[in-house]
């Protein structure tokens, strides 16, 4: 680990892209001691609702209890470890192990066993046979995350200062939904590439996007083909201490990249933007009406404007599946939600033609270091490096440009910090010193 990442400096090795013993330490380290997004609470509304999902590389049941919480298991009978729900989505009472019959209910217990009196001759332990249930299961505006270990900080610990951020649409928004199920797609590059991607890197959109841009007549349309930067002053970017990100591109609303429906989307904000700036400040309220590119360690993207919600899952160093819900506001009319829906597919579904323009990156980035000697390469993320300052109005490490790789260098400082610890005890929440480690970062 300690040629990986030199935070100073703003590099990466390119190993961490394909290294087999990087990625299985990723799953021990980050997948197995960081939160991970299961599901929204709106998906699974009633008693015995339950989706099936992913945590790293590992299956699971998230499930609504009789009391209204939330539990998690590993989708593995403990019988012989098949699979013991084969749908996305559905209402269950019990779940039933096709294989041998083994029955759990949906609070986990195995509650019955074929011919158990017969074969088994009362040496069954039930208690100690039930589901294996995800240590932490905790909710944040409804967005429903899950944890493996019992040791870790609390969910809003962890999202800490990125939470200003975050609900500025999660909250002041009136709530927000997630439109399912999501689309998926399998994508063949390491599950960080894309990640990273999202944090903070609106460096790629004038070029790599060129051709969207440019018959597109949103409001980005501007800086299609590199013709134009953001003046100065429009947009920051923001790191956080566990290793989430946010890009904000001011007043830039670009509605799914539909002019006609970005101006829908302006008028529908308009009716709230007096109410919430009296809640929570002009410059949250700014926000709100602003581009955000966002990303909460280790594998979820967002965009709000674009209102899109993705989640990264690592199939092995080389293959990661997406996953994609489109974000509404629950008071928004059914035809405008509709119409962002589609917007959302059009351009980051499965088919969607920037999805399409961004895994080639993915891809190209990830398969090349496979290269004997291109993964002994240091990538650069020194973007803006040296200008990081810690500001009295907005939490976090602020990059006071709008396009820049603080957020880069911030989600790769926490990636360092979580992969050489041993234990979530070696991580101090307290310890501030990671701001100076960013702010004094340079070339």
């Amino acid at each position: 680990m300690r040629d990986l990442i030199d935070v100073q400096r703003g590099k990466q090795s390119a190993r961490m892209f394909h290294d087999p013993e990087i990625y299985e330490r990723e799953m021990e380290a980050i997948f197995g001691r960081c939160w991970l997004f299961l599901t929204h609470e709106s998906a699974i509304p009633n008693f015995g609702d339950f989706v099936t999902t992913r945590m790293g590389q590992d299956e699971v049941i998230v499930v609504r209890q009789k009391d209204g919480s939330i539990k998690a298991f590993l989708n593995v009978c403990r019988h012989r470890g098949a699979r013991i729900c084969p749908v996305e989505a559905g209402n269950k009472r019990s779940f039933v192990c096709n294989y041998h019959g083994w029955s759990y209910a949906v609070d986990g217990s195995l509650s019955a066993v074929p011919f158990e009196k017969e074969l088994y001759q009362g040496k069954l332990d039930r208690e100690t046979h039930g589901l294996k249930e995800v240590a932490q299961v905790s909710i944040y505006h409804g967005f429903v995350f899950g944890n493996f270990d019992a040791g870790a900080i609390s969910l809003e610990d962890y999202l800490g200062d990125a939470r200003w951020y975050l609900d500025i649409w999660m909250e002041a928004s009136g709530g927000v939904e997630l439109v399912g199920p999501p689309s998926r797609s399998v994508v063949h590059c390491n599950w960080k590439a894309p990640c990273e991607n999202f944090v903070g890197d609106a460096y790629h959109v004038g070029w790599t996007h060129a051709s969207s841009l440019a018959v597109s007549g949103s409001m980005l349309a501007p800086m299609s083909g590199n013709a134009a930067l953001p003046p100065a002053g429009a947009g920051i970017q923001v790191a956080s201490r566990y290793g989430h990100g946010h890009g904000i591109l001011y007043d830039v609303h670009p509605g799914g990249h539909d002019a006609k429906l970005g101006e829908e989307m302006l008028a529908w904000q308009a009716t709230k933007r007096v109410a919430m700036e009296e809640k929570y400040g002009a410059i949250r309220t700014r926000y709100y009406g602003s581009h955000i590119n966002g990303a909460i360690f280790p594998n979820v993207s967002y965009l709000w404007g674009t209102n899109l919600f993705k989640t990264w899952q690592p199939l092995g160093p080389n293959e990661t599946e997406c996953w994609t819900w489109a974000i509404v506001e629950k008071d928004m009319p059914d035809e405008l939600k509709r119409k962002i829906v589609n917007g959302m597919h059009r351009t980051f579904g499965v088919a969607g033609y920037w999805e399409a323009d961004d895994n080639d990156n993915m891809e190209s980035a990830s398969l090349l270091t496979t290269g004997f000697q291109t993964r002994k390469l240091q990538l650069n993320a020194q973007m803006g490096i040296g200008k990081d300052i810690v500001d009295s109005e907005l939490p976090g490490v602020v990059g006071q440009a709008a396009i820049g790789e603080t957020s880069y260098r911030g989600y790769y400082r926490f990636y360092d910090e979580v992969m050489r610890s041993a234990s979530w005890g070696d991580m101090d929440p307290s310890d501030d010193s990671w701001k100076e480690q960013l702010v004094s970062a340079d070339v």
